[in-house]
Order: structure tokens, then sequence, then C-alpha cells
């Protein structure tokens, strides 16, 4: 419902205000200061409003010639790029294009809604702006953007553009805000420009204050997502650069309320973002620096709400963050299609200027990103060249609300990290892959476990989306993605109406192990109960156990990404790297077959298990440095880190048990009772458990998915305790 606050604003959202009226709109305290209405001509206006802008921006636009040669010296690769996307851009559409479908493109192929989804974000706009100043201020670079707003405003008074219901619409708030975001960068780049008149000044001026009435109008209530978050900025932004008109301070309170709404419900306790990918985590980044940034600028209260839940974005980045510094694919990251990593340097060097962490510092550059350098002060590059870095020191991480676990070793460029994936937002899975309790890992300097990026306009992005590119146990042909849906503007972006429902049981993490037990209900609707369990043996490998049941037959999977070689054929899969690094999958208890494929380059091999009403994948993930160090698939008692296969010095019993055991540390597997010695353990049912006896005494950590009870017996005493999931005791 519409507030009654809705009516309060000046600034008509239905039409552009034509130059000569714009003085009309200014505060009466600006008019006074301007010698009333009758002196303000619009050579005033425009002086007025460029002294301001001066004062308000990221930077001062007098100071542009200056900045652009530092641009040039420091980032010298963008050159080819700005020219290439200038250019690409020119190619295609007409200065005064149209904005609704259907049209074609200059060569006379049609336009489809992918492209015009671009072509209202205006992102290519920027290079060409960035080109006319390359190309010694060519006029006709200036004048096509003159003429492409321009042309926007037409279609807009004429109605002759994409509305908000056909999914594309150009005036949406996620296309307007971006749209705004690049104007106001291409505005204040050609602010000391002779070519941009006043007038020329006044009508992208009228047009932003235009884009900022329809945003305030069509977002009076909050809406879950990013699209409403950018929109929002954008309506911040104007409402902070523009405050000289009636009416923007209400935008001000609006946007500043709903971001608030956004940053409390959509920035989760544990700091990240809550559709959960490096993608919309950063670009959120992004929303909320630009407005954080600019109140600061002019002094401008900001809650201390805000600056925590902001600082939470960037510090949630530093624990997830591999060895190398750069961090996991996550659902729909789409910047580098295929990728295996996200690069968030860019990211955390924000994060740096705006908290002086030192934390940060480590993961932050020297420069900022190319495109982020027109977004920060002088004082704040100036910050760069002494950059304060502490060395981290956190291990293994959770991220409980957002459903990700984090298994580390250190920061050392070979250490080992895993990342599992066990999260569902409620409100907008929309962006979530087909990974439900899947894994990623690096290892010595590798990416051992992969997923990888995806983009919306690719063929295959439901591939790239669902279950056969993941790390996950599967059942028959069941993908965990079911009801696959493209969106309704046709720009390529899909998604996944019914995803497993996961249940985190346990995580427990100590010096000896870290655990992860969950569970999720894919797999309800074929009759298959399903849990995965993730044991790392610190600091040399991990064991993955996946745990099927059902009162019928099935075939039962593992998926695993990379480029494997069959060294045992289903029971040891092995993949290698250039720096005589590799993994090997091996398989504990004893599979059937294996299957390889692939696409883009990417490959994956997939383990199955025929015809079993019940059946436990448990596999070694080992990932070694060296020839020597591989799993010897000569050997028929293989050892692994000096870990010994079904050798234990325990006498064990139970349904198929099995065991790994090194020294005095011992996992068993399926196991009923454990005798040593004169001590007798009993469990309630068969279970998993970890034990190290030393001395005199022993630990026991179950490694099981449910509640056991436990009897300890020997001629002296019995007693039996409970034992929940992860739950540790001493005796």
């Amino acid at each position: 419902m519409i507030t009654t606050s809705f009516f309060a604003q000046n600034i008509p959202a239905k039409n552009v205000i034509e130059n000569q009226k714009l003085s009309a709109y200014l505060t009466d305290a600006v008019k006074d200061d301007l010698g009333g209405d009758s002196k303000i001509t619009e050579a005033i206006l425009a002086a007025y409003l460029r002294a301001k802008f001066s004062e308000r921006y990221f930077y001062n636009w007098q100071d542009f010639e200056t900045r652009f040669s530092t641009y040039k010296l420091e980032y010298p690769h963008v050159i080819k790029n700005h020219e290439e996307r200038a250019l690409q851009h020119m190619s295609l559409f007409q200065d005064s294009t149209q904005w609704v479908l259907p049209f074609n493109y200059k060569n006379g192929k049609p336009v489809n809604a992918y492209a015009l989804r671009h072509l209202a974000r205006q992102h290519k706009m920027v290079d060409i702006a960035f080109y006319y100043h390359y190309q010694n201020q060519d006029i006709k670079y200036l004048n096509y953007f003159k003429n492409q707003l321009q042309s926007l405003n037409v279609a807009f008074h004429l109605g002759a553009y994409e509305k908000i219901e056909d999914g594309n619409g150009v005036y949406e708030a996620f296309r307007s805000g971006y749209r705004i975001l690049n104007w106001l960068h291409i505005h204040n780049m050609f602010l000391g420009q002779e070519n941009y008149s006043d007038a020329d000044q006044l009508t992208t001026i009228a047009t932003l204050l235009q884009h900022g009435a329809h945003l305030y109008e069509h977002n009076a209530e909050f809406k879950p997502g990013n699209h409403q978050t950018r929109g929002l900025s954008a309506l911040a932004m104007l409402s902070i650069l523009l405050r000289d008109f009636k009416g923007t301070n209400k935008w001000y309170e609006r946007s500043m309320e709903l971001l608030e709404q956004h940053l409390s419900k959509e920035i989760n306790e544990d700091g990240f973002q809550f559709e959960r990918t490096i993608h919309y985590h950063m670009s959120d980044i992004g929303n909320y620096y630009y407005v954080y940034q600019l109140a600061k600028i002019s002094k401008l209260d900001v809650k201390l709400f805000w600056k925590e839940k902001l600082k939470s974005l960037f510090v949630s980045l530093t624990k997830l963050a591999y060895p190398d510094k750069y961090a996991p694919v996550l659902s729909d990251d789409t910047d580098e299609p295929w990728a295996e990593k996200n690069d968030i340097s860019g990211a955390l060097t924000l994060g740096y200027l705006l908290f002086d962490s030192p934390k940060m510092g480590y993961f932050a550059n020297k420069n900022v990103s190319s495109n982020m350098f027109w977004y920060v002060t002088d004082d704040q590059l100036n910050i760069l060249n002494n950059i304060e870095s502490q060395f981290p020191t956190m291990k293994s991480v959770e991220f409980p609300t957002t459903g990700y676990y984090i298994m580390r070793e250190g920061w050392k460029p070979d250490d080992k990290m895993m990342i599992i994936s066990s999260g569902l937002d409620t409100e907008k899975p929309d962006h979530q892959h087909g990974d439900m309790l899947g894994v990623q890992a690096v290892a010595n300097g590798k990416v051992i476990l992969p997923n990888y990026q995806v983009r919306y306009s690719l063929e295959d992005l439901e591939l790239f989306k669902n279950s056969m590119t993941k790390n996950v146990a599967l059942v028959d042909n069941e993908l965990q993605g079911k009801q696959y849906t493209s969106n309704q503007g046709g720009s390529g972006f899909g998604k996944f109406l019914q995803l497993p429902k996961p249940k985190t049981i346990v995580w427990k993490t100590n010096k000896n192990l870290d655990v992860f037990i969950g569970s999720h209900d894919g797999f309800k609707n074929i009759g298959v109960d399903y849990s995965r369990q993730v044991i790392y043996l610190r600091d040399d490998f991990w064991i993955v156990k996946d745990n099927f049941s059902s009162d019928e037959y099935h075939d039962y999977k593992q998926v695993w990404q990379g480029h494997y070689s069959l060294e045992e054929g289903a029971n040891l899969i092995r993949s290698t790297f250039d720096n005589a690094s590799g993994l090997d999958i091996f398989q504990i208890c004893e599979t059937d077959s294996v299957f390889s494929s692939g696409q883009r380059g990417k490959q994956w091999s997939v383990i199955t298990k025929r015809r079993k009403k019940a059946f436990n994948f448990i596999t070694v993930l080992y990932p070694y440095k060296g020839y020597s160090n591989r799993i010897d698939e000569t050997s028929n008692e293989p050892k692994i880190k000096g870990w010994e296969i079904n050798n234990s010095k325990l006498k064990l019993s139970g349904n198929n048990v099995s065991s790994l055991s090194k020294q005095d540390e011992s996992l068993c597997f399926s196991v009923k009772k454990i005798e040593y010695n004169e001590i007798l353990i009993e469990f309630s049912e068969v279970s998993d458990v970890y034990i190290l006896f030393k001395d005199d005494s022993f630990v026991i950590q179950s490694l099981h998915d449910k509640n056991i009870q436990v009897l300890f017996k020997n001629s002296k005493f019995i007693k039996s305790i409970p034992l929940k999931p992860g739950e540790i005791l001493t005796y």
C-alpha cells in the first residue's frame, strides 16, 4: 500500500522538467541564495549545480584532467577495453535509439531482451565517455551520450519503452538505478567540457530528477532482492547530490529507511548476503558503499547500524577467502563464466579504506580496481601508499545463518581449505544452484574440487546451475534442482522452483578434527533418505561419507568435478596439476562403476553403486604434492598420510565395519562394538565414531548423524551415557 508520504514529493515522476522551469523546484533557501526566482537564469543555476557537484560528488570534477592522467598511468590495460566496448555499443545502437522491443540493431539484426537490459543500464555509455577523453574530446562521442539520453526522454514522453511488467522494464529499479549511477559518473566527467553546455547539464539534471521521482513513486514499500536495493542506492545518491530541490529530503528519508530494512533482512547475522553468492554479495557492497561514501563526504548522519552491517559484509569475505586471497564460486557468480574462483581484492581494498582494518589490509591492493578509482577520494587513494596488513590467524569458521562451513588448514600458499554449502534462502533462492551439501576445495595452490561461474545469456546455464557440475551425491537420474524456468523478460536468467531443504545436524571443530554432518530432502520424492558427513583430519585429508537408505532399489552416485584418470577403476580416481600436486579420490567401500563427461572444457566423474536399498560411500579426498606422496595404487594395503585402512589395533564389530587408523587414533564406521584391552564400548545402533586412546584415558567423539547411547564396560564398572552428533566424551 502506498503511504501518504508518496504524495508529498515535489518533483514530477511522469514528465521531465523543462530547463527553464527547473529553478521553480529549488528549495526556498537555495532560491534566496541565488537572488530569488526572477534572478535565476539557466546559466546561474548550471553554475550553482556545478559548484555543488564539486563539493558533493566522490571527487571534484575540476580535478578530472589530473585524475584522468593518473588513471591512464595506473590502469593502461583498460584503454583497449573502453575502446572496444564504446565502439561496439555505437556500432549496434543509434544514438537516438528505440527503448521498446521489437527493433533492430544498426546492422539489421533484431535486438533481444538481454541486449535491451544492458542498453537500459547504460554501462557502455561510460566507455563512450572515456573514449571521448581518449580521443582528445572528439565531440561526436559527447553528442552520442546527449542524444541517447534525450531519446529516452522522448520515449518516456510517448510511453514507447519497455514497462516494468515485461520483466525488462527500462525504469525498473535495478536498471534505472544502474543508469543513474552511470549517468552521474558521465555527468561529472563532462562538467568541465565546453561542449557540455549549461543547457546540456540541466537536461541531464532534469532527467535524473525524473528518474528519482519515478523510483520514489514505485518504491514505497520494502521488496526483497538486490533489484530494489540498486534502485534505492541510486535514489539515496540523487537525494544527497541534488538536495537543492524540493522533496529530495523525502527521497533521502525513504531510501535510507528502506535500505536499512534491506541491511536488516538481507545481510544475515553472520555477515553474508542472503542470496548466498559472492557476486551479489559484492554487488550489495557497492550499493551500500556509494551511499555511505557520499554521506560521509557531505557529513550527513548515518546510523551506527549502517556502519556495522556494511562492515560485516567485508569481514565475511575475509572469512571465506582461499589461501591465495581469492574466494570460492558460490551459486550465481557471473563475472567470469567458467572461472573457478572469485577475485575479492577490490572489494576488500574498499573495506580497508572505509574501516582502516589491517585484517582487511592483508587482502587489499595498492590500487583500487579501475572502475572504483572514480568513487574514492584523493585522501583515500593516498592511504593505499602505506597499507597496514595483519596476517590472518582464523582457521575453520562457520556462517550458520547463510549455511556455509569452512574447514581450513591455514593461510600458507599450499594450505588446504574446503567449503560446504548447506543453506537455502527462504525468501529468494532464485540465484541458488543444485549443490546442496556440495563441497569445494583447494590445496597446494590449486582448486582441486571446483565449482564454476555462469553467465545468464549462455544456453547451458541450466547445466551449470544444476548438480552435474557440482561435488554432490545423487540418486538414479534425479538432480537436485527441479522445475527450471527462465524469467519473463527473456534475458537468459533462469531459476529452480524446487531445491532440497537442508538440515545442518552438527558443526564441530577441534585440534584433531573438523566435523560437518547434514542432510537434505532432495530425494524424498523417490523414497530415499540422505545425509552427508564431512570429516577433516587436521591437517591431512578429508573424508566424505554419503548415506542412502530406501525401501526400494536405487543407483547411488557421487559427482566429482575435475579431470580424472582411473587408477583403480571406480575405487581410485586421480587428477593432477602442473605443479606435481594432485587429488586422489579413494573409496573405502567398493563401488561399481565410474563415468566421465564434460562441457565447456570442464569435466566431471560420476561414481555409482548400483541396485541397492541402502549404501554408504566412504570417500577419502586426499590432496598430495609430489608423485611419491600419492596413494600407491600398486599396494594391496595403501597408507594415506600414515593412516591405515581397516587395520586398527582396536577390535571392531558391526555391519560392514570400516576404519582408518594412525597410531593412537581411529575412525570407525558402521561399528557396533569396540574392544580394547579390558574395555568394551557398545553403541545402541551401528555408528560412526572417532577414538583417541592416550595413556590411561581415551576420547570418543560421535561422527554419527543421530543421537546414540554408549555403554562402557569392564571388570570394575558399567555405565551408559547418551552421546549427541559431534559430542565428545573423555575418560
